[in-house]
């Protein structure tokens, strides 16, 4: 099965492209306001919208007004072009909110290009992009598959990466009988119906005193002097190492259970709703389930297995999954251990919650 995939590597761009670079986040970011601007005007005063053919015939004219906009990467600015009229497609799809105008205050700044014409190689540790030309990259992971697009971005912490889109065979992985069911929660992270547990890690936990040091020296600091940018950049850091960290956690976990499990069991979280707890907001965000789930489910795609979800309403921690009798009285999250008073088998949790999802999942 064909697929898209994502490598994403750090690059090392000198000074002189490190200012290219940026230059191309300014007119990217650019091109996409002006269309905006010019698609909301349209709208206004029509009641319709414009495609992007119609916004890409007018790109040339605007490179005629603006001569410094010949200096960067033209594919980049027909991307930005795109992203307008995508944006619109998701929007009037309701998969998203309005597209709003970019600021060059924004953290995270990046430009996409496509591949055309070899303007993008790989070459040992060397990787060539259009317009900047051959630059020091990490190459960490072997890059497979046909380049579609590059995606350059820099981070808040001021660091410079690309994110490679290639088109890649995936094969599906040997068939296995395993199936089980598996439970989501913050004391341990994920508890499976084969007796399995997976510990919470809470990164953000971890860093917090650390996180909450350098956010106060922030505040403290002159906004926009340079020891304000220096507390700001310890901010990104931090924060970009929690990222790191619980990405690759979840990365690790969902394929090992793809690797050993052919049929996978969750439960539908609706973790919008639960967020809204106080008490339980913040570990809930440090879990990060709706990213477990993400990937799970592409994985699942990519190495064909099956992927079952449970009903959120269904009531898997309060039945007993041996006789099926509903126990009300356990709702309460503080109860870890119960016995039925029907069968009298001794139940944990949740892993008689991970035994139901296995059973009512479909």
């Amino acid at each position: 099965m064909l697929v898209h995939q994502a490598y994403k590597y750090r690059i090392y761009p000198n000074t002189a492209q490190q200012q290219l670079i940026r230059k191309m986040f300014g007119c990217c970011r650019f091109v996409f306001n002006h269309f905006l601007g010019v698609w909301n005007q349209t709208y206004a005063n029509t009641g319709k919208g414009l495609s992007y053919q119609t916004c890409a015939t007018q790109l040339p004219t605007l490179k005629a007004q603006y001569e410094w906009l010949k200096e960067v990467d033209s594919v980049a600015l027909q991307s930005a072009v795109r992203h307008v009229a995508n944006s619109f497609d998701r929007f009037f799809k309701k998969q998203n909110r309005a597209p709003r105008f970019k600021s060059r205050k924004h953290l995270k700044q990046s430009y996409t290009t496509r591949f055309s014409h070899h303007n993008i190689a790989v070459e040992g540790n060397r990787l060539k992009l259009p317009k900047l030309g051959w630059m020091r990259f990490a190459n960490s992971r072997k890059l497979e598959g046909r380049i579609l697009s590059a995606t350059v971005r820099q981070n808040p912490s001021g660091k410079f990466f690309v994110s490679l889109v290639c088109e890649v065979e995936k094969a599906p992985l040997p068939p296995s009988d395993g199936h089980i069911g598996i439970d989501l929660g913050l004391k341990e992270y994920a508890v499976c119906s084969n007796g399995e547990r997976f510990a919470n890690p809470r990164f953000y936990r971890q860093h917090e005193k650390k996180l909450a040091f350098w956010q106060r020296r922030l505040s403290r600091r002159t906004p926009g002097g340079s020891n304000w940018k220096k507390a700001k950049q310890q901010v990104a850091r931090i924060h970009e190492h929690i990222g790191n960290a619980r990405n690759d956690f979840l990365h690790k976990l969902t394929t090992k259970l793809i690797r050993e499990n052919q049929t996978i069991s969750i439960e539908d979280l609706r973790v919008a709703n639960m967020i809204q707890n106080p008490k339980l907001s913040k570990s809930i965000a440090d879990a990060s389930w709706g990213e477990w789930e993400r990937q799970l489910t592409y994985k699942a795609k990519w190495y064909e297995r099956n992927l079952r979800v449970a009903d959120p309403f269904e009531p898997t921690s309060q039945r007993c999954h041996v006789c099926g009798t509903l126990h009300p009285e356990v709702k309460n999250l503080s109860v870890r251990e119960w016995t039925c008073s029907s069968c009298g088998t001794h139940h944990d949790r949740d892993e008689n919650a991970a035994h139901n999802i296995k059973q009512v999942a479909v």
